[in-house]
């Protein structure tokens, strides 16, 4: 098969063991995004098959309709930006494993480091040192204080496990079935939606972006928090209701907030009134940016990909599109 790789911006995956799954295709590995539907429908003209790089690009129903050569696109996680009702009316079939193996460590290292990041004011005491000014102000020690996790999940639960390395205090709110589960498993959850967001020292956000979940975090929740506290993302910025990060940290609550997605990426735009925001860290979604885990998530998709040619597709997300042949091909 025609295989084409999209956003690979590093060139990282064909230096991965995981790479050696894809021997028996035609690999096609692009570098850079395509700034336009147009470039990329140009792009992938000849492509039987498109590897998305988690959600660096969107797959609509006008690109899909430039493809006609399209069969297959593997990814992994969930698929907002993809249009599965035109896939499924051009024939095209989306696989996408949504488990995977463990937690994502990868990204509750991110989410730890940016905890610290914010709480000890590292990039500014850093910025600070380098330009010959020495200490900039004081920071704050996470023994005792409380971490209020939303989501209970792997990701959440790693990060629990941080925290308490580290002398915190984990308290947990999501919905009715995760408070459950998390009271089932013995853990602290908080009394009340507002009790949670108004008592943690710092807010982390464990959820996956669906039409459920989406704003699911709203301008009253945040107002709720401390003019000390700090709220960390590294899930999805969508989780947030529009604009409520903004106006929140414009009215001082949370105090900080340390994130790792934004509504619009890539975020290049330095004067962003989000970004440039003097109470906002940000990363730029690095949150699964690490050799260890492109290895693992890419493994599942070039896998999808190796049983879709041996007629036997995995992870199927519209698999009425999927009609084998009489000998099973």
């Amino acid at each position: 098969m025609k295989v084409h790789i999209l956003d690979d911006w590093f060139d990282t995956l064909r230096g991965l063991p995981c790479f050696d799954l894809l021997a028996e295709h035609d690999v096609t590995v692009w570098t850079d995004h395509a700034p336009d539907e147009a470039t990329l429908a140009t792009r992938l003209a000849k492509a039987d098959c498109v590897v998305l790089f988690r959600e660096r690009s969107r797959i609509t129903r006008g690109l899909l309709e430039r493809l006609p050569n399209l069969r297959l696109i593997s990814q992994r996680g969930v698929w907002p930006h993809v249009d599965v009702e035109a896939c499924t009316d051009a024939g095209v079939l989306l696989c996408s494993n949504t488990g995977g193996d463990g937690a994502n460590y990868a990204a509750a290292e991110l989410t730890f480091a940016l905890i610290l990041a914010a709480m000890r004011q590292l990039p500014q005491q850093m910025a600070s040192a380098k330009a010959g000014q020495w200490q900039m102000g004081v920071g704050r020690t996470l023994r005792g204080r409380q971490l209020g996790l939303y989501g209970y999940g792997r990701i959440g639960r790693v990060v629990a496990d941080y925290a308490r390395a580290f002398g915190m205090n984990v308290t947990w709110w999501g919905s009715e079935t995760g408070r459950a589960r998390a009271l089932a498993d013995g853990e602290t959850v908080a009394p009340s939606r507002a009790a949670f967001f108004a008592e943690s020292d710092v807010v982390s956000l464990h959820l996956r972006l669906t039409p459920d979940t989406r704003g699911i975090i709203s301008a009253e929740d945040l107002a709720q928090m401390g003019p000390t506290s700090v709220l960390v993302n590294t899930s999805r910025a969508g989780l947030i209701a529009p604009g409520a990060l903004l106006d929140g940290l414009n009215a001082g609550r949370p105090g900080m907030a340390a994130i790792d997605v934004f509504d619009s990426e890539p975020m290049t735009n330095a004067a962003d009134p989000l970004l440039a925001h003097p109470n906002l860290i940000a990363t730029p979604h690095i949150g699964f940016v690490t050799e260890d885990e492109f290895d693992k998530q890419f493994a599942d998709i070039f896998a999808q990909i190796n049983a879709y040619a041996a007629g036997v597709p995995i992870h199927m997300v519209n698999p009425s599109v999927f009609a084998p042949s009489a000998d099973g091909q």
